[in-house]
């Protein structure tokens, strides 16, 4: 089977670490289940370096995500704060917050019942995310991820 091309857009604008720096970024990724998850990356600048590939697309997948009806109802496990995080959650995409202070983990901050698989997404956005496909799994309650993309469990904070 040929993998799909990208169309849409005919050009890509490459993010910068400098753009992301201190400020809020979100950012997807899929496991290779093929479930997908937005990480919040709150100002950490060390995402992967896929992730910043093409602002188009990226911009073009937190339209469809926000876009998808909500299927669930809240489901963050801490609850609280996290619970205002939860709206991709309710679409059926996995919700990770910037741990504050620990550069690259990510704590499970919504949890879907319903995961949305890549299967699902428009073409190009597949294709996108097939550069960012984690080691990990998506579930886990806390990741590390570095720059490069590599991921892992991790069982308690460092």
């Amino acid at each position: 089977m040929t993998e799909p091309e990208l169309t849409t857009p005919a050009t890509h604008t490459v993010i910068t670490r400098e753009e992301i720096a201190g400020v809020e970024f979100d950012w997807f990724a899929r496991d290779q289940a093929g479930h997908v998850a937005q990480f919040l990356a709150a100002g950490d600048d060390r995402v992967p370096q896929a992730a910043l590939a093409s602002e188009e697309l990226l911009e073009r997948l937190h339209v469809y995500i926000d876009t998808l009806p909500q299927t669930e109802s809240v489901n963050a496990p801490a609850g609280g704060f996290d619970a205002h995080l939860a709206g991709p959650q309710q679409r059926g995409a996995f919700v990770y917050d910037a741990v504050p202070g620990q550069a690259g983990i990510y704590r499970l901050a919504a949890l879907p019942k319903t995961p949305i698989k890549v299967k699902a997404l428009p073409a190009e956005l597949q294709v996108y995310l097939a550069t960012l496909i984690l080691a990990a799994p998506l579930g886990s309650p806390l990741l590390r991820i570095d720059a490069q993309g590599r991921a892992e469990a991790l069982t308690s904070l460092i």
